[in-house]
């Protein structure tokens, strides 16, 4: 008799589906592995040693973090200046496990872990997909995905420096797929909202800085998300007084 990964119970009642949560990871492998690979290449070129490389992939596990890292990392900075500016690049994250709160495993352990792997690439897959479906899959696909940017990195490190002579600019397969999960994602979702929040938080970024424009952006969309919600509340409690 043969038992189906997706039938059985593995934490605490919750069945994953191993199988499909493999196969929706097909489409950030397409991204992670030139841009997990252009990290390898990045890092072996900047002297950093194979075990950092694999581990930065293991323990942080942040594209842009990581590609950040490669330049403070050779220049030998504090550990604490190096957590400040990785910090502040996934500011971003906070937001990212509230509307995915209900499909969280139950285990604590595994909650933990879809928590730190929820990556811009991971959260765009499962706010894609419908709401009964997310719970069976997060895990494997959190999963999925970081193997192969781990995967990835090890093989741009062994690749080395001659990838890097025949293609420049390797670290900007990173924004190319940002930019195609951020286009699937509007395919599935159709709001337009986001995606001006973003783009006024950049032109008032720009507009005063040059040097923390990230930081300043991701800063301005805070707050114009909490402003959004606090008018929409005060909409609906307008409306229900009226009622």
């Amino acid at each position: 008799m043969t038992t189906h990964l997706k039938d059985t119970p593995l934490v605490q009642g919750t069945s994953y589906d191993w199988a499909e949560g493999f196969k929706r990871s097909l489409p950030v492998a397409m991204g992670y592995l030139p841009a997990g690979i252009a990290f390898g290449v990045l890092a072996q070129v900047a002297g950093i040693p194979v075990w950092a490389t694999v581990m930065l992939s293991v323990v942080l596990y942040a594209g842009a973090a990581q590609y950040a890292c490669i330049p403070m990392l050779s220049a030998g900075l504090p550990i604490g200046s190096m957590a400040t500016n990785i910090a502040a690049i996934n500011l971003r994250h906070i937001f990212y496990g509230m509307p995915l709160l209900q499909s969280l495993p139950q285990n604590k352990l595994a909650k933990t872990y879809c928590l730190f792997a929820l990556t811009d690439e991971t959260f765009s897959v499962m706010t894609s997909m419908p709401t009964e479906l997310r719970q069976a899959l997060i895990l494997p696909i959190s999963f999925f995905n970081q193997m192969w940017w781990v995967v990835a990195g090890a093989i741009g490190f062994m690749i080395g420096s001659t990838l890097n002579d025949l293609i420049p600019h390797l670290d900007f397969a990173l924004v190319c797929l940002f930019a195609i999960l951020a286009y699937e994602q509007f395919q599935s979702v159709k709001r337009y909202f986001p995606i001006g929040i973003a783009v006024i938080s950049l032109v008032i970024a720009s507009l005063f800085t040059s040097n923390w424009v990230l930081l300043m952006a991701i800063s301005i969309c805070m707050l114009l998300i909490l402003a959004s919600g606090l008018w929409i509340q005060r909409n609906m409690k307008g409306v229900g007084s009226d009622q």
